[in-house]
């Protein structure tokens, strides 16, 4: 029998347990593809201080927690700028994104988000979304807590992050130490972030 596909939609910036928890969920009576989210500019992925690792270490922390048991998609792309996805519905390029998350996919599946706004816009879309409930602890608050190691300040941030992934971000550090002074340059539109840069 052919499983529904989940699509899990999120920053993913960095991996937490909060994440694993969602996808085991998932994975129980699903095929589960995880597409986070990425933004291109000038041909080349943005990274900031809400957006530090890219997806190419996303998908490894992914990988090094589900192996070959999940697909990670890099479908889930903006291109600058970004402003042209804007209004939804109306631009066509709004349209695009729903063509790239559905590639090769039925009409069996659903959409995953925590995130009401963002669950809004899905529905919109008619990427039949299903809204989870958010988790105490966010990736946004486990991300502050590890700028605030890398600023040599007192930190749990660890112990909200599999064993797996805590090793590839020590692995990575000099990437949190780049980013633990940046300012964070972000526009929050209907419950997506996009950076500042190349949003218009």
């Amino acid at each position: 029998m052919q499983l529904t596909v989940a699509i899990y939609l999120a920053h993913l910036n960095p991996v937490t347990k909060a994440h694993v928890e969602i996808i085991e969920e998932l994975k129980k009576t699903n095929e589960v593809r995880v597409s986070p989210v990425i933004f291109i500019y000038k041909r080349a992925e943005i990274n900031s201080r809400s957006f530090p690792f890219n997806f190419e270490l996303r998908k490894k922390m992914l990988q090094s927690i589900f192996g070959e048991s999940i697909s990670v998609l890099s479908n889930y792309s903006f291109s600058s700028p970004f402003i042209k996805y804007m209004p939804p519905l109306i631009s066509p390029f709004s349209w695009n994104i729903k063509k790239q998350i559905l590639d090769g996919i039925s009409d069996d599946y659903f959409t995953y988000t925590g995130d009401k706004a963002e669950g809004f816009v899905l529905r919109l879309y008619g990427l039949k979304p299903k809204i989870g409930v958010r988790k105490t602890v966010s990736a946004s608050l486990v991300k502050e807590k590890m700028f605030d190691a890398a600023l040599g300040k007192e930190s749990d941030w660890e112990r909200y992050v599999p064993i797996e992934v805590v090793k590839i971000i020590h692995e990575n550090w000099d990437i949190v130490k780049k980013y633990s002074s940046a300012e964070d340059f972000t526009y929050r539109l209907l419950g997506m972030k996009f950076p500042k840069d190349g949003f218009w």
